[in-house]
């Protein structure tokens, strides 16, 4: 039986309790070096805003030995960015909004409410990203009904994990954008009450898990966030963060997802970099405000299911 080896501190600031993804026993070798980046891609009716953010985005990254994949939606300004925002990444736990989704939409599709035990599930693998409640979760759906939901929701490059390995699932920062995009607006794959239920549970995360995204980000924004990360022995620390920023003027989403980190500390540096970039150049003027993680017990990995 496979266990995964948990570093001690896997942040200096963050002693997190770790909720990464249930993973599938680790492939053999070094993780590969990433490519330079390559330069982020904005379009937005806001003038000067599309240079500005590309320009920020790929400074931010400038110096960076992180493989990263931006993705980002501003309804208020027209703006949308993408930097490598096709490419695969092992989910870790950002798939648990995903999970969350499917379950609410076939729920939606039986004409019923979650129960009580499927609520509480849903609490703590988004508020405190718990493992053993989303393993519990991704079971009573199956493998089959999460690929018939991220069809539903054209997220056509997302590639649901197997053999119960929710956390080797197969994202990409498009597909992840496309699922903010139907939480944060009516949609007919969604109800609004189902969206209005994901956003307040991604808005009670825990302050321990409340780093990435959110960095930056304006005082009178309310904020959503869901972050993942995972270490393999290829392509080391996947560390990811995806984000909903809305209230007031505010109605923007940031996908980050990151490999080929030498530790967790990494990967968050490199989201908040870009994090900043964004928030700032889409709120000139605005303070922003960072989520400062507070110290929480670690967890060791469960096995992997049914092992």
């Amino acid at each position: 039986m496979t266990r995964h080896r948990i570093p001690r501190r896997p942040r200096a600031a963050l002693s997190v309790a770790l909720a990464a993804a249930v993973l599938a026993p680790m492939a053999a070798g070094a993780g590969s070096a990433a490519a330079a980046a390559p330069r982020a891609v904005c379009t937005s009716d806001r003038a000067g805003l599309a240079d500005k953010l590309s320009r920020d985005i790929t400074a931010a990254l400038r110096d960076k030995s992180a493989t990263a994949a931006v993705s980002l939606r501003d309804h208020t300004t027209g703006t949308v960015c993408t930097l490598r925002a096709d490419q695969k990444f092992d989910s870790a736990s950002v798939v648990k909004v995903t999970v969350l989704a499917t379950l609410l939409w076939d729920a939606g599709n039986h004409h019923r409410h979650l129960t009580g035990h499927e609520s509480d599930l849903a609490t703590e693998m988004i508020t405190k990203s718990d493992n053993d409640a989303t393993t519990e979760l991704w079971r009573k759906l199956g493998r089959g009904k999460v690929g018939a939901f991220v069809r539903a929701a054209g997220m056509n490059r997302t590639v649901p994990g197997r053999d119960g390995y929710w956390g080797l699932t197969r994202i990409t920062a498009n597909n992840e954008e496309k699922l903010l995009e139907l939480v944060t607006h009516h949609n007919r794959v969604l109800s609004d009450n189902s969206r209005a239920y994901i956003l307040k549970l991604m808005g009670k995360v825990i302050p321990s898990q409340r780093w990435g995204t959110p960095a930056g980000a304006p005082d009178g924004a309310r904020v959503q966030v869901k972050n993942g990360w995972l270490e393999r022995n290829t392509h080391g620390w996947r560390v990811h963060s995806v984000g909903a920023f809305t209230g007031g003027s505010h109605d923007y989403t940031i996908t980050v997802l990151t490999q080929d980190n030498s530790a967790m500390d990494t990967g968050v540096s490199t989201i908040e970099a870009v994090s900043r970039a964004v928030h700032r150049d889409l709120n000139p003027g605005a303070r922003g405000t960072r989520f400062t993680p507070t110290e929480s017990p670690q967890e060791t990995l469960p096995a992997a299911p049914g092992k």
